[in-house]
């Protein structure tokens, strides 16, 4: 079933049922311009077989981000810019495939070396250790009018720089998120309280998207399924928001779940007990995090849904496709060291490797100190740096590294991180 066509709501069909998941790059230049190294990366997994490219994180807000070195749309580009973009869309859908942008902001959980005070609904602080994130400061109601009014330019200018479709992220804690969340989300005005009105940013923000790209472009959400925490966002609650999704014509729904303090998207526990979700017994024996979630989703909602994050075996894959469970799946970790997965799993192969399994920072002799909060938030963070390093070699080099060591990973990444902030307040 991977290799069959799925046509959209919106009429657009993907040519198969395999995404390249959004995973964040670090590789646009300090003006928040995309640069050679992303069209080479993006050429490479276009070229890998994937019927749909889910692009990282591009930043509606330039104080705002998910990391250094994201891509930055928070005003009309100059000819310069848009030249960049469109090299990035070409290259991106060079193997036929669709390419689409993931927009975003951040809100609270943008490092503090970014903004050491990002804006968020509420004053709440993320809660972990390590003093990465700063304190933020709660939303007025011309900040969040100003952030709707993001979402469509930013959509608006990816579909004239050749762009296919666009996916709103609302999941992982990022702000359209932390709306959604009544942990992160205090507000006692129109945006904050019952659901209805903590979904109301993200709804707006969609409707303002669609009327910017017209009805027949693609347009996508990243939604959790739940955030694991309690007193967080929950999955009746999701269930809820994707079935007003659905109303507002959404094309692609990708379930997904958790938030830097709880990283279930990365198979994680995070610094508190995670808050059971379970919506069948089975969950923690299955390979897919979130396929339950989706199947659950799905006797209540008709569009389409993918499902992100564990996926590894063919036969798992298929089996999701056939139950109806999701209509797409995305791969994203193996991607970074076998560029072209997708083709081998085309071609039959049977199982995608199992990187995460080999990474530590830590030596066999010390993994007990993960046993501490502190030791293994650090190390959850130094294994994804394993991954963006070889992201950023693969652009820049177009080859992996595998040798590379999540040490050498973190040193070349908190280095590379500076070095961008510094070029960028210098160019401000």
């Amino acid at each position: 079933m991977i290799e069959q066509p799925l046509t959209l709501p919106c009429g657009a069909s993907l040519p198969n049922r395999l995404c390249k998941a959004a995973m964040t790059e670090g590789l646009a230049d300090p003006l928040g311009q995309a640069t050679p190294a992303l069209t080479q990366l993006y050429g490479l997994w276009s070229d890998g077989g994937a019927g749909l490219l889910l692009s990282g994180n591009v930043q509606i807000d330039g104080d705002h981000l998910e990391r250094p070195g994201n891509v930055i749309i928070d005003s009309e580009p100059g000819e310069e810019a848009m030249s960049a973009l469109r090299r990035w869309a070409e290259a991106g859908k060079r193997g036929g495939n669709h390419f689409w942008a993931q927009i975003s902001h951040a809100g609270r959980q943008c490092q503090k070396m970014v903004n050491p005070h990002p804006k968020a609904p509420s004053a709440v602080k993320l809660g972990l250790p390590g003093g990465q994130f700063g304190e933020p400061v709660a939303m007025s109601e011309a900040d969040i009018k100003a952030v709707i009014a993001g979402f469509a330019r930013c959509a608006r200018v990816l579909k004239n720089a050749g762009f296919t479709g666009v996916q709103l992220h609302a999941a992982h804690g990022y702000l359209l998120s932390q709306f959604l969340s009544p942990r992160s989300n205090q507000r006692e005005d129109q945006w904050g309280g019952g659901l209805e009105n903590r979904a109301r940013a993200l709804l707006e923000s969609v409707r303002a998207v669609r009327d910017a790209v017209g009805p027949s472009f693609p347009v996508g959400v990243k939604l959790n399924s739940a955030d694991f925490q309690r007193g967080g966002f929950d999955f009746e609650e999701s269930l809820q928001v994707a079935k007003w999704l659905e109303a507002e014509s959404v094309d692609l729904l990708e379930i997904s779940g958790g938030t830097y303090e709880q990283p279930r998207l990365l198979n994680v526990d995070g610094i508190e007990p995670v808050e059971d979700q379970s919506v069948k017994a089975s969950t923690k024996a299955r390979e897919a995090y979130f396929v339950d979630f989706a199947q659950a989703m799905r006797k209540e909602i008709t569009m389409p849904l993918m499902v992100t994050g564990g996926l590894r075996r063919l036969d798992a894959m298929e089996d999701a496709l056939a139950s109806g469970s999701a209509d797409v799946v995305g791969i994203g970790r193996p991607l970074c060291g076998m560029p072209k997965a997708m083709n081998e799993l085309l071609a039959g192969t049977a199982e995608l490797p199992r990187f995460e399994n080999q990474l530590s920072l830590l030596p066999p002799w010390l993994k007990f100190l993960e046993g501490i909060n502190l030791f293994k938030t650090v190390g959850t963070f130094a294994t994804q740096y394993w991954y963006y390093e070889q992201i950023s070699i693969l652009g820049h080099t177009g080859a992996i590294d595998p040798q590379l060591s999540v040490f050498k990973a973190t040193q070349r990444q908190m280095k590379s991180a500076k070095a961008w902030v510094a070029a960028r307040a210098a160019s401000r």
